[in-house]
């Protein structure tokens, strides 16, 4: 088997492509964003963002046809954004970008949000961790290799 037959299954399912249609576009990380810290108003949304509001319209819809997103009323006629189990489980890729702006294309003045981890006190210093044996994920700690979707 060659190297690029070996590496094809990587493209044949496309797991991040999936994603990234669906999520990948700034304006919809934004709000997922501000869902994760408790942001659930569309007018509060729009204030927080600064986001246009057909676009903030056009993205929470998709948001919630995805299943990421929950629309439930709370008045008459008012509705509130609620993360579902899909939309709490991309956190850590949030979570990920966020340390990764810090970083990489830090502010002047340092980060502008700071996660607290409630158990310890401590800032959060999230890492990628293996479920199985807590070791750090990298680019160097792992191998793909074909999954149940891979199709030769």
């Amino acid at each position: 088997m060659t190297a690029e037959q070996e590496f094809r299954h990587r493209f044949t399912a496309e797991s991040v492509g999936r994603a990234l249609e669906l999520v990948g576009e700034r304006w919809t990380l934004l709000i997922l964003r501000e869902a994760f810290f408790g942001v659930r108003r569309y007018g509060q949304l729009a204030r927080n963002l600064g986001i246009p509001r057909p676009t903030l319209s056009t993205r929470l819809k998709r948001l919630v046809e995805a299943g990421l997103l929950e629309k439930v009323a709370y008045e008459e006629d008012k509705h509130e954004y609620r993360l579902t189990d899909a939309g709490k489980g991309l956190f850590p890729a949030v979570v990920a970008l966020m340390n990764w702006g810090d970083t990489y294309l830090p502010a002047p003045a340092g980060p502008p949000i700071v996660l607290r981890h409630n158990d310890c006190g401590h800032h959060a210093d999230p890492f990628l961790a293996c479920r199985h044996c807590g070791g750090e994920i990298t680019t160097t700690a792992v191998t793909p290799e074909p999954g149940p979707g891979y199709r030769p």
